[in-house]
Order: structure tokens, then C-alpha cells, then sequence
């Protein structure tokens, strides 16, 4: 019997490539979809939250220079992050809503989310979190504008950085395929936490340039986010059996969203 040749470790590059071609529309093509390559595509996921947010800041901050007011440097801001990822992300929250709204048992709210159209739960919460998204980042600005920028760039790290962690072991997938299938329990915790501790020291840091304040409020930002996103990824796993592409999208969304609330606040 024929023994299976070893699947050789994914390189710092191959990580990259799995998390900028998974995770944006940027032309990077991924060149390995193993589990290796998946397990470090999604410890480099923070990395690709990163341009994603600065590419965000950046729009917000030319308008803002132009003579655009808070409220539309904020729609631009928000979405850009929709542009860069095709709406996945929006598409996978919304899907997600209808299938915790549906309360049908697991396999028929994993149906329900497959669908194309969206529900009325979906509906209601794209527009409720769009809502809150431009709403804190208008305030943001409005204080100024690095505290604008800065939020715009922590909530697109700590959004991707919820997806480190929601693919860490002991998380199974709901369904055998699919990117959810894909990157379910590819990531050990020994990894994640550094990972997750590399964000909110950047994160600190960032703020510090600010003042003392503005870093303990983006600390509190990243803490707050993932804890959100671990009360629904865990929830996703009662109610569905694990996670799913469209969960990893919800995730992404609710972290983003919670970590744009609390950089607003005073």
C-alpha cells in the first residue's frame, strides 16, 4: 500500500497569498489550498484587514481634504472595505441573519443561507449595521481626523482578526465544503493568540500616537470586537453545527461593527 507523501509546511508567502486571494478582490493568485496554506492564510488574515483599512482611511481622509463633511468621508469609508471584499463579507452577515432568524433546525437554515435571494432578517441587519458603521465613523471624524482613521483601520484588522480566531482548533465546519470547510480548525490556539495579541498592541499603539485615551480606547475595541464575535461564532455553532463561509462573513462584519461603536464613544 502506497504510503502518502507529507504535505510540505505553507510558507510566510503562501499565507499571504491564501489571505489576499480569499479575503480581498486584489489580483493575488493562490497558488496552494491545503491545509497548511490554510492555516497560515488566516494568521496573515489581520494583515489583510490592514490595507483593507488603510486603503479605507485613505479614501476617507481625500474626501475629507477636499471639503467633504464627516457623514460622507464615512459612507466612502465604509465601502471601500465593501468594494475590496465583492460585499462577501455584507452578503455573509445578511445570510447568516436569515439563518439564526429562521429558526429552523441546522440543516434547513443551512439551506436557507445557501440561497441567493436575501430575507427579511438579512435585509433588516445590513441595514441596521451599514447604519452603525457610517453612524461611528461620521462621529469619528467629526472628533478628528486621525481618531476617524484609526478606526477605520482597527475595525478592518480586528474584523479579519476575528477570523483567526473562528478558525482555530476545535471549531468544526457545518458544512464538508466550502471555505468554511476549508479553514475550520486549521489554526491551533498557540497560534491565534499571538496573533490576536500582535493586533492589540498595534492597535495601542496606533491609538498612543493620539494620546493616552485614544489607546486604551482602541484596546477596548479589539477586546470588545472579538468578544462579540466569539458570543455569535459560538451560537453559529450551536444552531448550525460549525461555521461556514457565510458565518466567517458575519463575523467579520460584527467585529468591524462593534470596534467602529467603541471608537466613537467619548
Amino acid at each position: 500500500m502506497p504510503v502518502p507523501s507529507p504535505v510540505s509546511p505553507a510558507s510566510p508567502a503562501d499565507g499571504l497569498r491564501f489571505a489576499f486571494g480569499t479575503l480581498t478582490v486584489l489580483p493575488v493568485r493562490v497558488t496552494r489550498w491545503d491545509r497548511p496554506a490554510a492555516r497560515a492564510g488566516m494568521l496573515c488574515a489581520p494583515l489583510a484587514g490592514l490595507v483593507v483599512g488603510a486603503a479605507a482611511a485613505a479614501v476617507g481622509l481625500l474626501l475629507l481634504s477636499l471639503g467633504a463633511g464627516a457623514p460622507l468621508a464615512a459612507v466612502a469609508t465604509v465601502a471601500v472595505p465593501a468594494a475590496l471584499t465583492r460585499g462577501l463579507h455584507l452578503d455573509g452577515l445578511a445570510d447568516t441573519a436569515d439563518g439564526l432568524g429562521s429558526a429552523k433546525p441546522a440543516e434547513d437554515a443551512l439551506r436557507i443561507m445557501k440561497q441567493s435571494d436575501i430575507g427579511p432578517f438579512g435585509v433588516l441587519t445590513l441595514v441596521l449595521v451599514l447604519l452603525a458603521q457610517v453612524a461611528a465613523l461620521a462621529q469619528a471624524y467629526g472628533d478628528s481626523w486621525a481618531r476617524g482613521a484609526l478606526a477605520a483601520v482597527v475595525a478592518a484588522a480586528v474584523a479579519r482578526l476575528a477570523l483567526t480566531l473562528a478558525a482555530r482548533t476545535g471549531v468544526p465546519p457545518a458544512r464538508p465544503e466550502g471555505l468554511g470547510a476549508a479553514v475550520a480548525g486549521a489554526v491551533p490556539v498557540a497560534g491565534a493568540v499571538p496573533v490576536a495579541l500582535a493586533v492589540t498592541g498595534a492597535a495601542a499603539a496606533g491609538g498612543a500616537l493620539l494620546g493616552g485615551y485614544d489607546a486604551v480606547r482602541a484596546v477596548l475595541a479589539v477586546v470588545l470586537a472579538v468578544a462579540v464575535a466569539e458570543l455569535l461564532l459560538r451560537h453559529c455553532v450551536r444552531r448550525f453545527g460549525g461555521v461556514t463561509g457565510d458565518v466567517f462573513g458575519g463575523l467579520a462584519e460584527t467585529a468591524a461593527t462593534t470596534a467602529l461603536v467603541v471608537s466613537s464613544l467619548g
